[in-house]
C-alpha cells in the first residue's frame, strides 16, 4: 500500500474542516509534519475543531497569519480512495464537503488519547436490595447481552447517577474493570466450512469468487426468490474476500435483522463481525471506527452510514434487500446508500452485491443495461417451498362495522392455530387509528406544528405526530367544539386491529411488531427471537416484519389492506406494492411446512395486483419499465426535488415563485420546471413547505445546472433550500 503524501513541519497545508464553511483552510503542517489524509485538530477561531488535511495549501494571502496544526490525531490517515469516493459522492448529491466529512468522522472522542478504559459488566450477585434505579441498570445489562458500557454511557442510557453504578459494584451486581481501549475484533475464519449448498447457489456463489480474484470493480445483482438462501451465497463472496486480506461490509435495511445475521456470521466464521449501527454504543462506535481504519475489523455489518467508514481495504460490498426504501436518507445529507455503495465500490476496486428478492427498477434496468451481472436464485433452499398466493375479494365478504379480518380470514388463521402453526396478519400502519374525528363537528386531530393527522397510539395513551414526532395526550373533549364523548377513531392500525384478533380469537397467543413500541433494536430484536421460536400464535406487524425475518412456524400471511399502497400519485407506488406484498408473503412457508398467503383488496383485477398472485415478475418489471420509459421518469430519466421551507409562508412561496420564473440554466440542458405548490404536507414543525420538480433527460448534466440555478438565488433569513437528487418519497 503506497504512503500517502507527506508534508515536513511548517509547510502549507489544505484543511478540510467539519464546519459549514464553503472552502478549504490553510494551516502550517506541525512539528514532526503530517501526511495527506492525516485526521489532525485545528484552531478556528477560539475553538479547536476536527479536520483532515486534503491537499497542499494555496496560500495568496499574508503567510505570517497562518496558524500551525494543533495536532495530528492517533488514527490511520484516510485514503485517497475515501476522499474521492465523499468528493464525488458531494458533487452527485449537491452536499456541501464539510457535511460529507461529518459522516465520514462519526464516531465520539477520535481525538482521544490511547489509554485504559475503566468498563463496567454484569456481576454474578444480588444486591442486598432492588431500588427502581437498580433495577433500570440492571435491567440494560441485561438487554444488551453482556455488552461492556463506560461510567458515562450506562448512567446516561438508564437515567441514574454515578453513585447507584458504584453501589453495585460495591455489591457485586456489576464488574469494574479496565481494559485497553480500541482492541482489535476477534479474527474471523474464511477457511471454515458453511452449509452444504444447491447447484444454484453454488454456482451463484463462484461467479462471485470469481469476481473478487479478479481485484476489479463489478456489481451483481443477486436475485433470489425468498427463503432461497442468498445469504449463503454472499457470505461465500465475503468468506473469499477475507482470505485475500480485504475487508467486507454487510449493509441491512434494519437493526433488528443484525442480530440473526451475527449468529449466522459467528456460526460461519467463528467470531463476531463489528457493528456499526444507532443500537452500538458510543464507546463500540468509537472502536469500530478505528479498527477499520487500522484492519482490525476485517468484517463490518452496518446501517447505510457504515459506508463512510475509512476501511484499510475494501473488496466486497454487499446491500441486503437492496430494493428497501430505508436505505434513503431523508433529512441532512440525502443520499441513497444502494447507489453510493456502487460508486464506494468503484473507487477501490471492490465487488458489490445487491442482494434482494424483489429487486428495485432501477437496479433490473442496469441489468438490462449491461452494466450489472444478475444471477438468480429460482428456489427456496431445502424442503421449502413457495407459498401459494390467493386473493379475498372484498366485494364479496360481509363485514361488520369497524372490523378488518374477513370470514375468509377469520377461518384460514382459526385452522392454522387448531394445527399449532403461527399466522402473520399484515397492516402497514402503525397506531391504534390514522385518523381521530369528532362526531358532532367533524374536526380532525391535527399537528401543531405540522398539517398532518395525529396517529392514536392506545397502548402509549397518546396521539403521535408521524411527521414531527410531536405527541400529546389523547384529548376527552373535542378542541375545535368542546364536545365531550363524540371523538372516534377512523380506520385501523396495528393496534386497533390487535383489538379485534384479542376478541375474535380470545385463547391466541397475540405479539404486535412496530418499531414504535419497543424501547430499544436490543428489546426487538429479542421480541422476533421469542416469536421465531414459538411464542406467540398470531403475529401482527408492520413492513417490518417484511425485511428478511424468519418464521419457521409461520404457514399463513394475511394481508388486510393489500390495496393501500397503490393510493397516491407515487411514481413508486406500483413497486413498491409489488414489492412489500412479495416480500411479506415469503415470510410464510419457510420450513416444511407450506405456505399461504392471502391478499385482502377491494380491486383484485388492478394490474399489480394480479402481478403479484401471478408470480410473473419479469412481465412486472417489463411493465412498469415501459411505463416509466414513455414517461421519462427514473430509472429513464432524471429527477430532483427542491423543498423551499420557512416559517413565513408568503416568503417560501415567494422565492419559488422567483426560481420558476429565473429557470434559464434549467432550459439550457432542456429540463422541465414543475411548480411551485404547496409540499403535500404542507407544513412541518412549524416551517412551511413548497416544493418544486425539475424533471431531465437520462444524459443531461443535471447537476451542474441545479448548481447555476440555485447559485442565483439569496436565501431570506431563517429560509431552507434542500435539494434531493433522485427523490424517493415527494411528501
Amino acid at each position: 500500500m503506497d504512503q500517502p503524501e507527506f508534508f515536513d513541519a511548517g509547510a502549507l497545508v489544505a484543511v478540510l474542516t467539519t464546519q459549514p464553511l464553503d472552502r478549504t483552510l490553510d494551516y502550517r503542517a506541525p512539528e514532526g509534519g503530517c501526511h495527506l489524509g492525516a485526521f489532525v485538530e485545528v484552531p478556528l477561531g477560539p475553538r479547536r475543531v476536527l479536520g483532515v488535511v486534503w491537499g497542499a495549501g494555496e496560500g495568496g494571502f499574508d503567510l505570517s497569519r497562518v496558524r500551525p496544526v494543533t495536532r495530528v490525531l492517533d488514527v490511520a490517515p484516510m485514503r485517497a480512495e475515501l476522499r474521492a469516493f465523499l468528493t464525488r459522492a458531494a458533487d452527485y448529491t449537491l452536499t456541501p464537503m464539510p457535511a460529507m466529512l461529518r459522516l465520514a468522522t462519526r464516531a465520539p472522542g477520535l481525538g482521544g488519547a490511547v489509554s485504559m478504559k475503566r468498563i463496567y459488566r454484569l456481576g454474578h450477585a444480588d444486591p442486598d436490595r432492588m431500588t427502581g434505579a437498580r433495577a433500570r441498570v440492571l435491567a440494560l445489562m441485561e438487554e444488551f447481552g453482556g455488552v461492556a458500557f463506560t461510567l458515562g454511557e450506562l448512567s446516561q442510557m438508564a437515567g441514574v447517577s454515578n453513585s447507584v453504578i458504584k453501589g453495585l459494584v460495591r455489591q457485586g451486581a456489576l464488574i469494574e474493570e479496565d481494559t485497553p481501549r480500541d482492541l482489535p475484533y476477534p479474527r474471523l475464519d474464511p477457511s471454515r466450512p458453511g452449509l452444504a449448498l444447491t447447484g444454484d447457489q453454488a454456482a451463484a456463489a463462484e461467479t462471485l469468487r470469481t469476481g473478487l480474484r479478479a481485484g476489479e470493480f463489478g456489481a451483481t445483482l443477486l436475485k433470489g426468490v425468498t427463503g432461497s438462501g442468498k445469504t449463503e451465497v454472499y457470505l461465500e463472496a465475503v468468506a473469499e474476500c477475507l482470505s485475500r486480506g480485504r475487508q467486507a461490509l454487510v449493509l441491512l435495511p434494519e437493526i433488528a435483522l443484525t442480530a440473526e445475521f451475527l449468529h449466522r456470521v459467528e456460526g460461519r466464521f467463528g467470531a463476531k463481525p463489528a457493528e456499526w449501527h444507532s443500537g452500538v454504543t458510543m464507546t463500540e462506535r468509537r472502536r469500530c471506527w478505528k479498527m477499520v481504519g487500522e484492519g482490525g475489523a476485517q468484517l463490518v455489518v452496518g446501517a447505510r452510514s457504515a459506508l463512510y467508514l475509512p476501511f484499510r481495504d475494501l473488496g466486497l460490498i454487499v446491500v441486503d434487500e437492496e430494493h428497501d426504501s430505508s436505505y434513503k436518507q431523508e433529512d441532512g445529507a440525502l443520499y441513497n446508500a444502494r447507489d453510493m455503495a456502487v460508486l464506494r465500490a468503484s473507487f477501490c476496486s471492490a465487488q458489490v452485491v445487491l442482494a434482494s428478492a424483489t429487486p428495485s427498477l432501477e437496479s433490473w434496468a442496469n441489468v438490462e443495461a449491461g452494466k450489472y451481472r444478475r444471477l438468480d436464485l429460482a428456489a427456496r433452499f431445502g424442503a421449502a417451498e413457495l407459498p401459494e398466493m390467493r386473493a379475498i375479494d372484498m366485494r364479496r365478504e360481509e363485514l361488520h362495522s369497524n372490523h378488518w379480518i374477513s370470514p375468509t380470514l377469520r377461518r384460514a388463521v382459526e385452522a392454522r392455530i387448531e394445527t399449532g402453526e403461527q399466522a402473520l396478519l399484515f397492516l402497514n400502519r402503525r397506531g391504534y387509528a390514522p385518523v381521530t374525528i369528532c362526531r358532532a363537528c367533524g374536526h380532525q386531530i391535527g399537528c401543531d406544528q405540522c398539517d398532518a393527522r395525529m396517529v392514536e397510539h392506545r397502548f402509549l395513551k397518546r396521539l403521535v405526530c408521524h411527521q414531527c414526532g410531536e405527541t400529546k395526550p389523547i384529548p376527552q373533549t373535542c378542541p375545535s367544539c368542546g364536545a365531550a364523548d363524540r371523538l372516534a377513531p377512523v380506520g385501523p392500525g396495528v393496534e386497533r386491529l390487535a383489538e379485534e384478533v384479542a376478541e375474535a380469537f380470545p385463547d391466541a397467543r397475540v405479539a404486535v411488531l412496530s418499531s414504535d413500541l419497543f424501547g430499544s433494536a436490543r428489546a426487538l430484536k429479542a421480541k422476533i427471537v421469542e416469536i421465531a421460536q414459538g411464542a406467540a400464535d398470531i403475529v401482527i406487524g408492520t413492513q417490518l416484519v417484511a425485511k428478511g425475518h424468519n418464521f419457521p412456524l409461520l404457514t399463513l400471511v394475511g394481508v388486510i389492506d393489500a390495496d393501500l399502497g397503490l393510493q397516491g400519485s407515487d411514481l413508486r407506488a406500483a413497486e413498491r406494492t409489488f414489492q412489500l406484498m412479495r416480500q411479506v408473503a415469503g415470510r410464510a412457508g419457510r420450513a416444511e411446512k407450506p405456505g399461504i398467503a392471502l391478499l385482502q383488496s377491494f380491486q383484485p383485477e388492478h394490474p399489480v395486483i394480479r402481478a403479484i398472485l401471478s408470480g410473473d415478475e419479469e412481465g412486472f418489471w417489463q411493465a412498469e419499465a415501459a411505463e416509466r420509459r414513455a414517461a421519462g421518469v427514473p430509472p429513464y430519466g432524471r429527477m430532483a426535488g427542491i423543498v423551499l421551507s420557512s416559517p413565513d409562508m408568503k416568503a417560501a412561496f415567494d422565492l419559488g415563485g422567483q426560481m420558476a420564473r429565473d429557470d434559464a440554466p434549467l432550459r439550457r440542458i432542456g429540463a422541465q420546471l414543475y411548480g411551485p405548490a404547496p409540499a403535500p404536507i404542507a407544513r412541518i414543525r412549524g416551517r412551511h413547505r413548497v416544493r418544486l420538480l425539475v424533471k431531465a433527460d437520462k444524459s443531461a448534466p443535471l447537476q451542474a445546472a441545479l448548481r447555476d440555478w440555485a447559485a442565483q438565488f439569496k436565501l431570506p433569513a431563517n429560509l431552507r433550500l434542500q435539494i434531493d437528487i433522485d427523490p424517493q418519497s415527494f411528501y
